[in-house]
């Protein structure tokens, strides 16, 4: 292929790119739309190129690459509670979004991950991490609280001894005023216990 080591010199520097991105990099160097989208296939058909989901590539072999396929993105839930160490428990990444996605499991080099859709009003409580060769985001201690309350989703009782070490009060109380009064309650409930 006549582009693939610029190609891959260029884009290899970025965890994750599109396939506009591409389009852009292809016709500055001369190539047809077209092409590009053939240049594409017969990269990812001779494995040396990943696609996360359409329109999304990535050089890397790292599953946590993927959440950056759905920017803006944190990730949260389980995978959250890994990431920060709160347990030991390997976990499938958990790609928490506002966009308007089809949520459920998808597949990247053979590993299962989980997509999940938040409302644009939930969408806030998560700083970026450090993880292998780039940052991630994910959700911070008091927002992974209110998440489990808001998704509904079961939370071990040795998780929240240890998110509870973390949790800084007053913010988790700045988080709940924006929170609906369901997932309030709930949240409630769970530090009751």
């Amino acid at each position: 292929m006549k582009y693939s080591d610029e190609f891959r010199q260029h884009f290899s520097k970025t965890t994750v790119f599109s396939a506009r991105d591409a389009r852009l990099f292809l016709q500055s160097k001369g190539a047809s739309g077209q092409y590009c989208r053939l240049f594409l296939h017969n990269l990812v058909a001779a494995g040396k190129l990943h696609r996360i989901t359409k329109g999304a590539y990535s050089f890397h072999e790292e599953i946590q690459a993927v959440g950056l396929a759905y920017a803006p993105y944190y990730y949260g839930l389980q995978d959250a509670l890994s990431l920060h160490g709160f347990w030991e428990q390997e976990t499938n990444p958990i790609v928490i979004t506002p966009r308007k996605i089809r949520p459920g499991v998808r597949t990247f080099l053979g590993n299962n991950y989980l997509v999940r859709r938040i409302s644009r009003r939930m969408f806030f409580g998560f700083h970026a991490i450090k993880y292998g060769g780039f940052w991630v985001n994910v959700s911070d201690p008091e927002k992974t609280l209110i998440d489990f309350a808001y998704f509904k989703a079961p939370l071990s009782k040795e998780a929240l001894v240890e998110l509870r070490k973390k949790i800084d009060g007053k913010k988790l109380n700045k988080y709940l005023g924006r929170t609906p009064s369901q997932a309030r309650r709930r949240v409630k409930q769970v530090l009751a216990k």
